[in-house]
C-alpha cells in the first residue's frame, strides 16, 4: 500500500470527526529499529515521523479506566516499515508529569519476506496485522501543550505466524496539541 494512502486511510476519519469530539493532535519523530529486548534484528533502521489524533476519554469504557482512542500513522524516512492504525490510551496523572500507556493495532507495509544478510535468518514481521503497545512519560507545557518521550513495539507475538516475531521498536519525541 503506497505510504500516502496508508496515512489518508488512518487519518481520514479523524478529519471527519467534530473537533468537539476530539482532544488532541499530537507529532513526533522516532528512532526506528531500536535495538531492545523485546525485539530480534530486523536490520531496519532510519527515522519515523509519526502524527495522531486522540479522541477524549471514553466514560462508556469507565470499567478499564477510560481511555482514549487514537489513530496513529507512522511513515519510515528511510523506506522501512511503515504503519497506520489505532488504539486506547490511558493518562495516569493529574501534575505536570504523566504516564501514557496505550494498546493499538496496525497495519504495516513491510516486506512479507526478508532474509538476514548477515546468517540468512527471516527478518520480516511474520504478519501484515500488530499489536502496537506504547508507553509515554510526559510533561505539561501548558494547558493545551504537553511534550513526551515515548516507546512503540510493533509485533503480532506470535499470534499469526508461530514461527516469527521479530518486532521493531521505535523511541523518540512527540508534541501534543489539546483541541478543547
Amino acid at each position: 500500500m503506497p505510504r500516502s494512502l496508508l496515512l489518508a486511510a488512518v487519518l481520514a476519519p479523524a478529519l471527519a470527526c467534530s473537533p468537539a469530539a476530539a482532544q488532541e493532535v499530537f507529532a513526533g519523530a522516532y528512532v526506528h529499529g531500536v535495538d531492545t529486548p523485546f525485539t530480534l534484528r530486523t536490520e531496519e533502521g532510519g527515522a519515523d515521523i509519526q502524527a495522531g489524533f486522540r479522541f477524549a476519554p471514553q466514560e462508556s469504557l469507565a470499567f478499564i479506566g477510560k481511555p482514549a482512542p487514537y489513530l496513529i500513522a507512522s511513515v519510515n524516512t528511510g523506506g522501512d516499515t511503515s504503519f497506520a492504525g489505532g488504539g486506547l490510551g490511558w493518562k495516569l496523572g493529574a501534575g505536570h508529569v504523566y504516564v501514557r500507556p496505550g494498546l493499538g493495532v496496525v497495519v504495516h507495509d513491510g516486506p512479507t519476506e526478508r532474509f538476514s544478510s548477515r546468517d540468512g535468518k527471516r527478518t520480516d514481521l511474520g504478519s501484515r496485522i500488530l499489536f502496537a503497545p506504547e508507553v509515554a512519560i510526559g510533561t505539561r507545557l501548558s494547558d493545551r501543550l504537553s511534550l513526551e518521550a515515548s516507546w512503540v513495539h510493533v509485533s503480532h507475538a506470535r499470534l499469526f505466524n508461530w514461527g516469527q516475531n521479530p518486532g521493531v521498536d521505535m523511541m523518540g519525541v512527540r508534541l501534543n496539541l489539546a483541541l478543547d
